[in-house]
């Protein structure tokens, strides 16, 4: 049996949906469905069981968990960037997960677990490793706070235990995300409604929508959640991203272009008040350790990731809203 908590969500499902495409069905989902339109992620998934989120952390509190999985996927944390109450991301990203953690390795069950690339903020390099770590805000504090007691936690006779700091995913599942979207999906919403994409203007010397970020497509996400699943001996923290920053302007180009007819359709605005000092205006994932681990697995450029998503979007508007 496999657990996946958040595994109605954006990369839960995709994980969830993976696991199906290897012949793994005896997958057990955790998740909070108040809103209900997270079911959509779910609709052409096999699994086994669902519990409530809440059920679920209260069981492994109290060791009243009755099963024990071969592996736990935690990625039933907040997402939320832009959460500012500390207390409630707190409980959810630290408290939460180190209950989970704790459980694991009492139990011998492996950890792959949801960290994030918010834990470098502005820094100008994206290694796993002592000072790189400069969180803007408290949803990277508190991914970045979990990672360092794992670090201090875990030892040779721990299970399998795996921390991926993912960069910028998009792809499918994620329209029914509680927080917000990725910008490709944003762009692609605009473009639809053939309204224009509005990309940041110039500010602390980058020029107008020229911030860059290192996406990442979900399948490629989920697929090398499973290759950790296929390694028990891998441990540690690692990088997930493909190893190449783009920028805003190039994604929102590859967005209207598919389209056809892009002129006109990208214009520039002022960047933000309420984000100046918070904001990271590059990331670009080091991928080099986990290529040392072993892992080969390609990640697909915007170019192409893009392009496979606006297919499945178009495909699939039944689920998309």
């Amino acid at each position: 049996m496999i657990v996946v908590t958040g595994g109605a969500g954006f990369v839960g499902s995709n994980i969830v949906k993976e696991l199906n495409n290897r012949g793994v069905t005896n997958v057990v989902v955790v998740d909070d469905m108040t809103d209900g339109s997270k079911f959509r992620n779910l609709v052409n998934c096999k699994v086994a069981d669902y519990i409530d989120a809440t059920a679920f952390r209260e069981a492994i509190r109290t060791k009243t968990f009755a099963h024990r999985p071969r592996v736990i996927f935690h990625y039933g944390a907040s997402s939320s960037i832009t959460e500012t109450n500390g207390k409630k991301i707190l409980d959810s990203n630290f408290t939460y997960s180190k209950e989970l953690f704790h459980w694991c390795k009492d139990q011998g069950v492996r950890f792959i677990y949801a960290s994030s690339a918010a834990v470098y903020g502005n820094n100008t390099a994206f290694a796993e490793g002592d000072f790189q770590e400069a969180p803007l805000n408290v949803y990277g504090y508190s991914k970045m706070l979990f990672d360092q007691y794992v670090v201090k936690n875990t030892d040779l006779r721990s299970p399998q235990i795996a921390g991926l700091r993912l960069f910028n995913v998009y792809g499918p599942g994620e329209q029914n995300r509680d927080t917000i979207p990725s910008t490709v999906y944003q762009f692609y919403e605009k473009r639809k409604s053939f309204k224009a994409i509005e990309l940041f203007g110039e500010y602390a010397g980058v020029e107008a929508g020229q911030q860059k970020r290192d996406f990442v497509h979900v399948q490629d996400v989920a697929r090398l959640n499973c290759w950790f699943l296929d390694h028990p001996e891998i441990n540690g923290i690692y990088n997930v991203g493909t190893g190449v920053a783009s920028s805003f302007n190039d994604v929102a180009t590859e967005v209207v272009s598919y389209f056809g007819n892009p002129e006109g359709y990208i214009k520039f605005i002022p960047f933000p008040a309420e984000l100046k000092g918070k904001y990271q205006s590059h990331t670009c994932a080091d991928i080099s350790k986990l290529r040392r681990s072993g892992s080969v697995l390609r990640f697909r450029g915007i170019k192409e990731g893009i392009k496979d998503y606006m297919e499945w979007l178009e495909s699939h508007e039944g689920l998309a809203r």
